[in-house]
């Protein structure tokens, strides 16, 4: 029983280290309306405590799985026709019978970001600068600009604007430009709706995201809606393979 009773208050104390180290890494790097986003949504020390998030998108004949080890960044997206991921060095698509049409580099964890916002904007290489608030309705969003610095992911020169409701601080709103492959900025900021939040083990997480119609920064009505079913955390594997390449899938290159 001492042994345990020791055991617990060295767990105690080495988690309360590392609570203590990321809150003072927040309160260094982050604007101070996005560190109160990120308590609204369940708070960074929570999600960093998370290892492997689960969620699938229903399709019109089928529904694509997702598997995302949160730290490592590896991803899996599984369907009963191809499954494609990225193991740590390559993205990688089984697809035996040709059915996928899309871009595996650009898709394979492109939900996932949608998905995982506000949390991955507390990756590495980000910047902060103000933007104007965004009206919808009537009601003013604040919001914050993002932008990554060069070498950072796929697509470096893609712009980010988060906004949030002023009264909760939970995310409304997110603007974003597309880049990948031209390689060059664009004026073009595309705008998704998060108004379906719900907790998942402390975290909140959308059950959908909206994408809308747009012109510059005005809202126009609703043009499509991604949703998502069965999301959970899990724990890793010892040994776990899963995001390994699997026999016979291809490695993709750009």
């Amino acid at each position: 029983m001492a042994v345990a009773c020791k055991e617990t208050k060295e767990q105690n104390s080495v988690r309360v280290l590392r609570e203590n180290e990321i809150a003072s890494a927040v309160s260094d790097r982050y604007p101070e309306a996005l560190q109160l986003v990120f308590e609204a949504h369940g708070g960074l020390n929570a999600w960093k405590d998370k290892e492997l998030l689960v969620y699938e998108i229903p399709k019109d004949s089928f529904s694509e799985i997702h598997t995302i080890d949160l730290d490592s960044r590896k991803d899996k997206i599984e369907t009963p026709q191809y499954e494609m991921g990225f193991d740590g060095n390559d993205v990688w698509i089984l697809d035996p019978l040709k059915v996928y049409k899309g871009d595996p580099i650009f898709y394979h964890n492109l939900m996932f970001y949608f998905y995982a916002m506000p949390f991955v904007l507390a990756d590495d290489g980000i910047a902060f600068s103000d933007t104007h608030a965004l009206s919808y309705e009537g009601k003013e969003y604040p919001g914050i600009r993002i932008s990554y610095n060069s070498g950072i992911g796929t697509s470096p020169e893609d712009e980010y604007y988060i906004h949030f409701d002023p009264e909760t601080f939970q995310m409304a709103w997110l603007g974003y430009t597309v880049t990948y492959k031209t390689g060059e900025k664009s004026d073009n900021v595309k705008w998704i709706r998060y108004d379906d939040w719900f907790s998942v083990d402390g975290i909140m997480l959308p059950h959908s995201i909206t994408w809308h119609n747009y012109d510059d920064k005005t809202i126009l009505d609703a043009r499509n809606t991604v949703f998502f079913e069965n999301i959970h955390f899990e724990k890793r594997l010892a040994g776990d393979l899963i995001f390994n390449k699997p026999e016979g899938a291809l490695i993709m290159t750009r």
